[in-house]
């Protein structure tokens, strides 16, 4: 999946939940869920998400969504292999790229 942020150094729990076309309480149940999931809380309790966080919601996303893990699946995959899921994600993430400026592309011809 391809989020469509703007570059910013944080991030709204509604933000990230409309870029990954979910509810905010999926982010929030994720968030308790996986430890690699840590925004930052400013003094009203509001969540404030990293582009690091949001990689690892993609991640988490990714794992959970597209590819059918269970949660406890996602997390044992994500303790075990993180390195080679991160860098896998990586290349699938570049490849989807490459596909849509290929599909870009085609249409203009």
């Amino acid at each position: 999946m391809h989020v469509e942020l703007p570059e910013k150094r944080y991030y709204g729990i509604g933000e990230v939940a409309k870029a990954f076309d979910v509810n905010t309480s999926l982010i929030r149940f994720w968030e308790k869920e996986f430890d690699v999931i840590q925004p930052k809380k400013n003094a009203k309790g509001n969540r404030k998400f990293t582009p690091k966080d949001v990689k690892n919601l993609q991640l988490i996303y990714h794992l959970v969504k597209e590819r059918g893990f269970t949660l406890e699946g996602a997390k044992t995959h994500l303790k075990e292999s993180r390195h080679k899921t991160l860098s896998n994600f990586d290349i699938i993430q570049k490849l989807e790229h490459v596909k849509m400026e290929l599909l870009k592309i085609k249409s203009q011809l």
